[in-house]
């Protein structure tokens, strides 16, 4: 689905989200200038997925993080990332107490 905006200085980008169960790709063209939020907006993805806060999620193109004020270059991917279920830190505690739990009661060199 594309939208055009901004005529002859429009530059193409694309909005991305992915939820547990669906995921959804976005392209349109929008003005120079234009930011990150802004294309967020004018892509319709908030309609598709009410659950997205822009208040609270982040934002990124190319997996690196960026401010909702940025202003977007042509064919930039504007991803917006869901909230996290795990702490990655935690996570790799916990599996190192795992490891380390497996690891004692067996002979050295065994």
């Amino acid at each position: 689905m594309a939208e055009s905006r901004g005529g002859p200085d429009a530059i193409p980008v694309e909005v991305v989200y992915a939820s547990a169960d669906d995921q959804r790709l976005i392209a349109l063209d929008v003005s120079r200038g234009t930011t990150v939020e802004q294309a967020i907006h004018a892509s319709g993805i908030l309609a598709i997925f009410p659950e997205i806060d822009l208040a609270q999620q982040e934002v990124g193109i190319f997996s690196q993080p960026v401010t909702r004020d940025h202003r977007l270059a042509a064919g930039d991917r504007v991803e917006i990332y869901r909230p996290l279920q795990v702490d990655p830190k935690a996570q790799r505690r916990a599996r190192a107490r795992e490891q380390r739990a497996r690891g004692e009661g067996q002979a050295p060199g065994s």
